[in-house]
């Protein structure tokens, strides 16, 4: 086994550190999510945490680390005897991105349980998990499915294995631990919501503070043992203090005046449901143990809420997390009882935490120092040439739901129909390789002409493994959204581009929540560019948006070749994914000879590759010339315009992409 990087040696990151102390000193606080950027030492800190942790008394030989003292009654390898322990050191058990079900959950012998009614169970991940850390590192792009079974299992604490009937269940108690880039797209906020505390980190900027990062990496990467050595006295005073910690956790007292400023903060920063009170609490009386005191201070609860609110904030999916921390200050002001002991000169968060996440972004999400000039009306102000300064997008509505024809295989998600693991069944075959879902029916409609042959002679059925029927299952994909912006000069006019911006802002919110990849392809002037190329990170295209600028040309058919090598590209990445063009245009083009014959040259290589694409119609005013309806046509897809692209408008849109792409 290798020997882990020391978690005393981690340079900086102190809400980090901080944070999974915590955990370590109360486990009920929750779990921590980890944000940032790739190389800011997530995975380092995490995998050094569980040297740190006690060791934990389980019973001998049972797979699922029943307490000698309190044994689950129902422990599939139950039940125990007394006086059967052992004392291990607690596991941190990693969940890969690409992990099956069973390997999650465990698996059932299903030809055993048929055959001889005998629940041959195969522990899984949870299990190992029970007791110590589940480390889930790229949690966001963890598969929807898993993350079902993940919340189902952080809710009861327990996981349930069935399959046609058969059922095994067992503890399932553990902390969960996840990393991510921001950039990779978001997490679902249900899961979102099962993490206690959240830290968001980032490299320093300090050349010292770098400098002494790469020697302590490169002195590791020498001799990992004699680091490790280096920093064994340093790691056994933290071991001691959470062990310390630990034990007067349950002297600590939590007066009614902190109580009144968690739940002021909370109703201020209007978080959904209550279990941000409670994890409030839990951490305010987890940073009072660790700093040795028996009670909650107000520097506790300002620590507690920098940790346990900003991701659950009430926000756009498109805003950064984080707390105004002036208000924050102001709520504990206004509801500072006289309860409260007096609070040290510090007044920052003990064991060095000073908690700092982004500041509150409001509620479009950005800047507004950084947002162009404006004029009275509210309208950019031209630059004066021919490039205009970026107008701000819209008000975002509830988009229709667009989707591909037919019928794919490609990532979960909810866009389109795709045969997947999970869903409704629809038929059965006979299993290529492992069998992973059973059709009883099939199972036993092909084992049944059989039995005399076989010499069945009791009520059980013979089952062999030909019999054994695979079932077919159909449920939802995500898919490649590729966004073709016009961005030249004839959709500059006032409130159009706005209006233009709002309605791709829109359709990425949907694309937000359907667990789509997306990129922007933008074309003006004499050329197209890719602005995003594909992604998981939806924000970062609405970030692109926001600051697209307009002017000059129509170059159409450049835009639409650059988007048809993006999609040549993607399809060698990823070709399971299938893709949906969305075109946003007048469909006007100009510039170059021939524009408009050049450009409908370009929308039937998307035609004859049976590409699905939407042409959203962006002209208005009395006079209308349908060009963008004539390029939807040559596409081989459909147009909408603004209006009824809202979901609130016509009926009918989705069958109409069906019936055109056919």
């Amino acid at each position: 086994m290798s020997t882990p990087f020391p978690f005393t040696a981690v340079v900086g990151q102190d809400d980090l550190r901080l944070a999974l102390l915590l955990n370590a000193v109360s486990p009920a606080v929750g779990g921590v999510l980890v944000r940032g950027e790739k190389g800011t030492a997530k995975s380092t800190a995490v995998r050094a945490l569980s040297a740190l942790l006690p060791e934990v008394d389980v019973v001998s030989g049972c797979r699922f680390s029943c307490a000698p003292g309190s044994p689950d009654p129902v422990c599939p390898d139950g039940p125990h005897e007394a006086g059967t322990g052992a004392r291990r050191p607690a596991r941190m058990v990693e969940l890969p991105v690409g992990a099956s079900e069973d390997r999650l959950v465990g698996a059932l012998d299903i030809e055993r349980a048929l055959a001889e009614g005998v629940k041959a169970f195969e522990p899984g991940l949870l299990a190992d998990a029970h007791r110590g850390i589940l480390y889930v590192d790229e949690v966001n792009l963890l598969h929807d499915h898993l993350v079902d079974l993940l919340l189902d299992a952080a809710a009861m604490g327990a996981s349930y294995v069935e399959r046609e009937g058969v059922s095994v269940r067992h503890a399932a108690r553990f902390l969960l631990v996840g990393t991510m880039n921001p950039e990779e797209g978001e997490l679902r906020p249900q899961l979102l919501d099962r993490f206690g505390l959240t830290v968001e980190v980032a490299a320093s900027r300090e050349p010292d503070q770098r400098v002494e990062v790469v020697r302590r990496r490169l002195a590791y990467d020498d001799d990992p043992a004699g680091f490790a050595a280096r920093w064994a006295g340093e790691e056994a005073g933290v071991r001691a203090r959470i062990v310390a910690a630990r034990a007067l956790l349950p002297s600590v007292r939590l007066g009614d005046g902190a109580l009144r400023q968690i739940a002021a903060t909370c109703a201020a920063f209007e978080v959904d449901g209550m279990r941000a009170d409670i994890v409030m609490a839990r951490t305010a009386t987890a940073l009072a143990a660790w700093a040795g005191r028996t009670d909650v201070l107000a520097e506790d609860v300002r620590q507690a809420a920098l940790l346990a609110l900003p991701h659950r904030r009430r926000r756009n999916p498109f805003d950064a997390p984080g707390l105004d921390e002036d208000k924050l200050d102001e709520t504990l002001e206004e509801f500072s009882g006289d309860d409260e002991p007096d609070p040290g000169p510090d007044g920052g968060g003990p064991g060095g935490g000073g908690g700092q996440p982004a500041p509150d972004a409001g509620p479009q999400g950005g800047d507004t120092a950084a947002r162009p000039e404006t004029g009275e009306d509210g309208e950019p102000r031209a630059s004066g040439s021919a490039e205009q300064s970026p107008a701000r997008a819209g008000e975002p509505f509830r988009a229709k739901v667009l989707s591909v024809p037919g019928i794919g295989e490609g990532a979960a998600g909810r866009r389109s129909r795709a045969r997947t693991e999970h869903g409704r069944t629809t038929g059965a075959r006979r299993p290529q390789g492992k069998l992973s879902k059973l059709h009883l029916a099939a199972t036993v409609q092909a084992a049944a002409p059989h039995q005399r042959a076989r010499g069945r002679s009791g009520p059980g059925l013979v089952v062999r493994r030909d019999d054994l029927r695979q079932a077919n299952r159909e449920g939802r994909e995500g898919n490649l959204v590729l966004f073709v912006v016009d961005a030249s000069g004839s959709m500059a006019a006032r409130q159009r581009m706005s209006a233009v911006k709002g309605a791709v802002l829109s359709l990425l919110l949907d694309a937000y929540q359907r667990r789509d990849k997306v990129g922007l392809v933008t074309f003006r002037g004499s050329a197209a560019e890719v602005a995003l190329p594909p992604t998981s990170s939806v924000d970062a295209a609405a970030a692109r948006l926001e600051s697209l600028p307009t002017g000059g040309r129509t170059p159409l058919a450049a835009g639409l070749l650059k988007a048809h090598d993006v999609l040549r590209v993607e399809r060698l990445r990823d070709a399971a994914r299938r893709p949906l063009v969305v075109v946003v245009t007048d469909g006007r083009a100009t510039g170059g000879p021939e524009p408009v014959a050049l450009a409908g040259r370009a929308a039937r290589l998307f035609a004859a590759g049976g590409v699905a694409s939407v042409v959203v119609d962006c002209e208005s005013g009395p006079v209308r010339l349908g060009l963008a309806g004539r390029l939807a046509g040559e596409l081989g897809g459909t147009a909408v315009t603004l209006d009824e692209l809202r979901a609130d408008s016509i009926a009918g849109l989705v069958k109409d992409v069906q019936r055109r792409a056919a």
